[in-house]
């Protein structure tokens, strides 16, 4: 039995893993017919239930942050999941992401510390096939204006960064945006031999002087549900 995850529900197969439980419920409440409680210890709230395409899909909050979401996920792993996809949200870098955009995320920049703990080195690839998905499910949804990006992005252990250097160091090495669980995530997948991508919406943009604007409440909902319509989407294999 896992130490951290205690389940109520069976675990699907495959999962998606938002860092917040209240993102977690509305998720669930949105792709998921009839979901079921999966976990609620330590506030990591957790459901399962049947996605659009008939098949089970469990929903997972990770809590922030590497550490907590590699417990998760390595938890995860040993109940028997195969695929993960991150549902997040992230800061802009490329000047070219606009509020409520979505990236999806062909890999991450390891500058945290949990990813580099597990061995990650330079950049951790997202699965290609979750890669190629996630492409396809946001092509094909209504997106309200959005706009999808493809790229690298970067982790970090600070949602409230003081060093603006920091910032323009991920820009030159080509992320797109930054978060704080990506690269782990991924490196635990490639540890225990599972398919991992990451789908993110753009949440906070920056001017050069490091001033944050955050999207609001409405916006922020908005985002969420195409996340979640776009991350259940089944990979192809």
């Amino acid at each position: 039995m896992p130490v951290h995850i205690h389940p109520t529900a069976p675990l699907a197969p495959r999962a998606l893993l938002p860092g917040d439980p209240g993102r977690a419920l509305a998720l669930a409440q949105l792709v998921l017919s009839e979901p079921k409680m999966f976990n609620h210890n330590r506030g990591l709230w957790g459901y399962t239930g049947t996605a659009a395409d008939g098949a089970p899909m469990t929903i997972q909050s990770t809590g922030m942050g590497g550490p907590s979401a590699a417990i998760v996920l390595e938890e995860l792993c040993d109940l028997g999941l195969t695929h993960a996809i991150r549902v997040g949200t992230c800061g802009a870098l490329d000047v070219a992401l606009a509020l409520g955009d979505l990236v999806v995320a062909e890999g991450a920049l390891a500058c945290d510390g949990a990813s580099r703990a597990l061995g990650a080195d330079g950049r951790d690839a997202a699965d290609p096939g979750s890669v190629a998905a996630l492409r396809r499910a946001a092509g094909a949804e209504p997106l309200d204006g959005a706009r999808v990006h493809s790229g690298a992005i970067a982790t970090s252990d600070l949602f409230y960064e003081r060093d603006l250097g920091r910032a323009r160091v991920w820009r030159e090495a080509g992320a797109l945006a930054v978060e704080m669980e990506a690269a782990t995530l991924l490196q635990v997948g490639r540890l225990r031999g599972i398919s991992v991508g990451c789908l993110l919406a753009v949440t906070d943009v920056f001017t050069d002087e490091g001033e944050r604007r955050r999207i609001d409440a409405e916006g922020l909902l908005r985002a969420a549900e195409r996340l979640g319509r776009v991350g259940a989407a089944r990979p192809r294999r």
